[in-house]
Formats: structure tokens, sequence, C-alpha cells
């Protein structure tokens, strides 16, 4: 994907705030997230629009400051995912929320990284999303 530079921004600061700054891996799951979003018909068709939806992602990610020495993590990462690369076992989800919280809706999780559980939500109404064909409810 050919991004601007507002756009590798904000997935810089989806990956930075949302991860373990420290985790590259934590990093390229958030980044897969995000790109799996902007490819889908259901989300913002843009890395901003998808990362600037009303409670979809960290509050204040597009304006809070972040530290420029926490940054590298989040900033290879974003240069990995724009040029093609993806979290291996992220697949086509596009959900997640900190490992520790205790969901209580269904869904079928995929991994943990940086932090955060990803998952896939389960049902015929995303079954398609994930090219899985049709699926029971």
């Amino acid at each position: 994907m050919v991004a601007t530079t507002d756009e590798r921004e904000c997935l810089v600061r989806a990956m930075y705030f949302e991860s373990n700054r420290s985790s590259f891996d934590g990093s390229m799951a958030v980044g897969t997230v995000v790109m799996n979003r902007v490819e889908s018909e259901r989300f913002p068709s843009t890395i901003c629009g998808v990362v600037g939806q009303h409670k979809q992602f960290a509050p204040g990610v597009l304006k809070r400051k972040m530290d420029p020495k926490q940054m590298k993590p989040a900033l290879h990462a974003a240069d990995a995912v724009l040029k093609g690369g993806r979290h291996p076992k992220v697949g086509p989800a596009m959900h997640f929320h900190a490992a520790s919280y205790k969901n209580p809706y269904p869904a079928k999780y995929v991994t943990v990284a940086g932090g955060n559980a990803f998952y896939l939500r389960p049902g015929k109404r995303w079954a398609q999303e994930y090219l899985l064909g049709p699926a029971a409810d």
C-alpha cells in the first residue's frame, strides 16, 4: 500500500497506543487489524478513518503526545505493514481487546500479542467478511 505521511502516522499512533510499546510483535498485530478493517466494506477505507473511528481505538489516539524514545517498534512495524507485512496469527481478525479484559460476548480468539487478545466474531454476519463461507449461528 502506498500511504501518505498522515496515513503512516495514524498507523504508528494506533500501534503505539494500543500495543505494548516495546513489542514489535504486538505492533504488527494491531497494524494487521487496522489494515483488515481498511480492506473491509464495514469500516472506513483509509487508515486514519479506521483509527479515528469513535470508541474503536484508545481515547485520544490521534491527538495524544507520543514519547519519541518509545516509538521505534511502532515505526518499524508500520513500515513493514505498509509494505504488505502482516502478523501471521491474526489472519482476518478485525477485533481485539486488552488480554486481561473478560469479554462477555462470543469470540474465536486467534492470538495474544502486545498485551492484546485478537479475535474473530462468530456467526453468519461475519463469515463472509472472513472469507470462511457459510457459518452456523
